[in-house]
């Protein structure tokens, strides 16, 4: 029988052909944390814990799985947002922690806003995939209406599968809608709105290079890539049906390609909206702008 001990050890070490060290041990424990319950630290205090036969065949095609390539999210079918379970599959892509800080700041700017008269607060999320920004924003201000739009038929099934509630919590779900953000007559949405959040995509062809075989191989290419010959396509059609859809003194923000940021910034500038301003991430990279409506 396979003990806990052994099998974080040999996957770690077979892992390693994919990833830094630090990195395949801590994609072991992921495994084995969630598909077996145990602890970070189990396989210290208890190596020799028996690992039952149904679920060492469990680990052991879900192993065959990572060395191909597959990440760890997929494999499992969820990941971690903002302390929250999502789900999550190739037809989405897997949040980025990075994103949890354009959640944070919309978060803080909704409660500290004034309230509108007469209505409650409206929040759009153009590009939702896997409706992680839509669901955080609807749990943490659960009065809000929230609308998320998106392309991908199989995007927003999933989003609107989403289960994320903590215990105790509850929301209005949001309103998954299915729309191409770039054919701008085409948004089935009425305003006004009072947040509009995006993380659309901004990652150009020219930098697939750079990126790892895991996200290339597995992650949407659809919600990544944009041609090196309009890398801003997605900011202009933000900034416009921003300034169509957003009510007066609303604010907005979006992530960005960390070397187009001033770019950015201008477009919105130049397309009428206000206070366009870069903001850092916690690696002090360019990661999204936000401006408001006058």
């Amino acid at each position: 029988m396979m003990t806990l001990g052994v099998f974080v050890r040999e996957a770690t070490e077979a892992l390693q052909t994919l990833y830094p060290q630090q990195e395949a041990r801590s994609v072991a424990l992921m495994l084995t944390t969630t598909l077996l319950g145990t602890r970070s630290y189990t396989h210290v205090t208890e190596p020799g814990w028996p690992i039952p036969e149904d679920k060492a065949a469990l680990l052991d095609s879900s192993l065959v799985r990572l060395l191909e390539g597959c990440p760890i999210q997929y494999v499992l079918g969820e990941t971690e947002f903002c302390g929250r379970n999502f789900k999550v599959d190739p037809s989405v892509l897997i949040p980025r922690p990075e994103t949890e800080l354009l959640c944070r700041a919309a978060i803080s700017h909704a409660q500290n806003m004034p309230k509108p008269q007469g209505r409650p607060l409206r929040i759009l999320d153009l590009c939702t995939g896997s409706g992680c920004i839509a669901w955080t924003l609807a749990l943490s201000v659960p009065s809000a209406q929230v609308t998320a739009v998106d392309i991908s038929p199989e995007a927003l099934a999933l989003a609107a599968s989403q289960q994320p509630a903590l215990p105790g919590e509850d929301c209005i779900p949001p309103v998954f809608l299915k729309a191409d953000v770039l054919a701008l007559e085409g948004i089935p949405c009425e305003g006004p709105y009072d947040l509009i959040l995006s993380n659309p995509p901004y990652v150009t062809i020219s930098e697939k290079a750079q990126m790892r075989r895991n996200v290339l191989d597995y992650e949407p290419g659809l919600a990544l890539f944009v041609p090196d010959s309009d890398p801003l396509r997605f900011y202009l059609a933000i900034s416009r049906l921003s300034r169509s859809l957003m009510a007066p003194g609303g604010w907005g923000i979006t992530e960005i390609n960390e070397t187009l940021g001033r770019e950015t910034a201008a477009l919105f500038d130049g397309e009428g909206l206000r206070g366009a301003q870069i903001l850092s991430d916690f690696n002090g990279k360019d990661r999204f702008v936000s401006y408001f409506r006058a």
